[in-house]
């Protein structure tokens, strides 16, 4: 309708998943390498998860168009399956023959003759199970029993799982242990953030042929913020406002345009309220935020519920200088019953790992995930002035009259620090943190090698490594693959650097030493500026 209008050569916004418009966002990159590198190592499992909108089918496709012409792939989606069915399935896929009425035993057979073959020919296997949520723990552990069928080096087949953040949640049962350990490649897609999500709106109008300025600063800004960064989302709203532009006959969509069509798609999303932008005085947010709770809640709820529904409703509606403000009327000083609370460890690692936008499994929780884990964990002793020369958060162990329990330090400034214990965010001076913290600390980071590196090695993970190191040396990158004098060079000046044994040898305190200098959009403990 308004391609013509505006110049385009097809439509910039369609919500189809289409690999040649997927954005490469430094989100999406990572996630094409972590699920490369854990489908390339001989792994059984890989597993892309995201909420709704944010890209999954997109990326995968683009996965899909990355492989050799010596893998041969099957889609299945929106799987609702017996396990019977599953196999049913994946035989359709395939072209398998097989018998109506036949029982799993014969199914599993005539697939694993299937892989057999195909490995006999030099082919590989991969099968994608899109909406993978839906999987019963049953139909999950048919999936796994099918990855059973290996050689020395390799699985015969390989299955990247992809689905919302539930299957994140469902691969935690006990039950399905044994698939959780298998996942040698993971990554959890994030919404954009404002920068990325107006990179990702112009790059969208320049790939459809239209003028990449279409739409103001302001415009792009106020869609960023309002579609939660998600891409499905942000079409829909650009889609709409470009309509509503040609509709009454705009050259450019005016913001005005954008509003209406924000409102016209975003009142359909659930838990949505559209928010002008008129500002507000501090004292009248200070008002609306005490008095709407009290409100609402004060005349049904038991007196000791309603000090934590108010927090609860003040951190999710209102910026933190707020939420300090209201807090220091509203809140008499609890903190050693808050304390109190945040004994238990696997809870308190579960919030560190939200941090890094991950829901952690059973494993990552007891930080016992060894060096196959997407993310590493490690227990460790030092001073806060190290912390904030890491500037990641860390789980801190602190003792109080006694007690030991658990907190996570969110943001650290010159004299204040953000904590967050037991489901809330506490603000205290450093010298109290001090008081209660004597140097023990767990920290996560993202895993991006699971063996050593040695010369004359080639591939993903030597490339990988060549170009973190690189950039730590604060040298030009290089495009190599191949573990040649080069790279051993650039290894012995970085172990050098850190302090290591100099051998050369990529191997684990070296690897691990890279991966916590290198991390990709590591949440930071650094204070948004105009926060207090």
């Amino acid at each position: 309708m308004y391609k013509k209008h505006f110049g385009f050569t097809e439509l910039p916004f369609s919500i189809v998943p289409s690999s040649r418009f997927l954005f490469q966002s430094q989100r999406h990159k990572e996630a094409m390498f972590r699920l490369q590198a854990g489908l390339g190592e001989g792994g059984g499992f890989a597993m892309l998860s995201g909420e709704v909108g944010t890209g999954k089918t997109t990326l995968v496709r683009t996965l899909l168009k990355s492989l050799d012409s010596d893998t041969q792939t099957g889609l299945i989606l929106n799987p609702t399956f017996s396990s019977l069915e599953l196999l049913e399935a994946i035989c359709d896929e395939f072209s398998i023959e097989y018998h109506s009425g036949g029982t799993l035993k014969q199914f599993n057979q005539q697939i694993h003759d299937f892989l057999l073959s195909s490995y006999a020919n030099g082919i590989q296997t991969l099968l994608v199970i899109d909406e993978a949520q839906h999987l019963s723990a049953e139909v999950l552990e048919q999936l796994r029993l099918l990855t059973n069928l290996e050689t020395d080096n390799q699985k015969l087949l390989q299955v990247l799982l992809v689905g919302q953040p539930e299957l994140q949640q469902r691969l935690k049962m006990p039950q399905l242990r044994q698939l959780a350990q298998r996942i040698t490649g993971r990554y959890h897609l994030l919404p954009l953030d404002v920068k990325e999500a107006t990179l990702y709106i112009r790059y969208r109008l320049e790939l459809a042929g239209g003028d990449s300025g279409l739409f103001s600063s302001k415009s792009l800004k106020f869609i960023s913020e309002h579609s939660f960064g998600i891409p499905r989302l942000i079409n829909l709203i650009c889609d709409a406002a470009l309509k509503q532009a040609y509709r009454i006959g705009e050259t450019i969509p005016s913001h005005s345009s954008v509003e209406v069509a924000c409102r016209e798609i975003m009142s359909f999303q659930s838990s949505y309220q559209f928010v002008e932008s008129a500002p507000r005085s501090s004292s009248w947010l200070k008002a609306s935020a005490i008095g709407a709770v009290f409100t609402a809640v004060s005349y049904w709820m038991a007196p000791q519920l309603v000090d934590n529904l108010i927090h609860q409703y003040i951190v999710e509606k209102y910026p933190p200088q707020v939420v300090n403000m209201v807090e220091e009327e509203v809140f008499p000083p609890q903190l050693m019953h808050t304390l109190s609370q945040s004994d238990n460890f696997q809870q308190s690692m579960d919030v560190l790992y939200r941090v890094w936008g991950i829901q952690a499994s059973v494993v990552e929780r007891l930080c016992r995930q060894g060096s196959e884990g997407a993310f590493r964990c490690a227990q460790s002793n030092g001073t806060l002035s190290v912390l904030k020369e890491a500037n990641v958060p860390v789980l801190l162990t602190l003792n109080s009259e006694g007690r030991q329990s658990y907190a996570v330090l969110y943001k650290l400034g010159d004299e204040m620090a953000q904590l967050l214990v037991a489901e809330q965010r506490i603000e205290l001076p450093i010298d109290k943190l001090m008081s209660l913290w004597k140097g023990e600390y767990y920290q996560v980071w993202r895993g991006y090698w699971h063996q050593t590196l040695k010369p004359k090695m080639s591939g993903p993970a030597i490339y990988e490594l060549n170009r973190r190191l690189s950039k730590a040396l604060g040298e030009s990158e290089v495009d190599s693959d191949f573990y040649g004098n080069e790279l051993i060079n650039k290894i012995k000046l970085f172990q050098q650097w850190q302090g290591l044994h100099v051998d050369g040898i990529a191997g684990q305190k070296t690897l691990q030493r890279l991966e916590k200098l290198s991390q990709d959009e590591a949440p930071s403990l650094e204070q948004p500026k105009g926060e207090v």
